[in-house]
């Protein structure tokens, strides 16, 4: 049978996707672009984990405060599972082993399973493709939340403004090896793929000083 119609099941949810599911002996992959459809974690997730199965989910950015949404994601990091965020998914998708890919189906809350070649190679491509480029989530990220000590909101103030990592060292007196350390950190929770897209997303919540000091 090359497709498999599932009517009100959010995958892994229903019967026939959670039995596939639960017989993955290699990885599973989980798209989320987060419109309508939540980044599921149930007992069967639990249980491939613990088995050895590899996991790895793709979520947008966005997801890294996304109320509720940021704690499971967290939970799946602890679990195991390799979680990574990129400014856009294009995609909802479940595929186990890659032999079979599940996708949204017509009807709210409805999914169709298919086993076609083409339909699992086309959707692990455009996966691979985003995972590429997309930023590592870690079980860290998620206990750090929203908050920002003085000392990281006045180094992103003082990077922000220009200042290299010796001369914002110096003026924090402390190694500039912290301070590479910290800033790696404040990056991948802020989900930046650059100090000046840190810089403008810290500014955009509010993290930074009126002035550096």
């Amino acid at each position: 049978m090359n497709t498999l119609s599932l009517v009100r099941s959010d995958p892994p949810a229903g019967a026939g996707v959670e039995a596939k599911l639960a017989t993955a002996t290699d990885e599973v992959l989980i798209a989320r672009s987060l419109a309508g459809r939540p980044v599921p974690f149930r007992q069967v997730d639990h249980d491939n984990l613990r088995r050895g199965v590899r996991y790895r989910v793709l979520v947008p950015d966005r997801a890294r405060t996304a109320h509720g949404v940021s704690a499971r994601l967290g939970a799946l990091a602890l679990a195991g599972a390799d979680v990574r965020t990129a400014p856009k998914v294009p995609l909802d998708a479940l595929v186990v082993d890659r032999a079979l890919t599940v996708l949204p189906a017509g009807r709210r809350d409805s999914v169709a399973a298919f086993e076609l070649a083409s339909v699992v190679t086309t959707t692990v491509e455009l996966f691979e493709r985003v995972w590429r480029a997309a930023v590592p989530f870690t079980a860290a990220v998620a206990a750090a939340g929203e908050e920002v000590t003085d000392r990281e909101r006045e180094l992103l103030t003082l990077l922000f403004a220009g200042c290299t990592d010796e001369a914002a060292a110096a003026r924090l007196n402390i190694s500039v090896r912290t301070v590479r350390r910290t800033v790696s950190q404040l990056m991948d929770r802020l989900g930046a793929r650059s100090r000046f897209q840190a810089g403008a997303k810290a500014a955009d919540r509010g993290w930074l000083l009126d002035h550096a000091s």
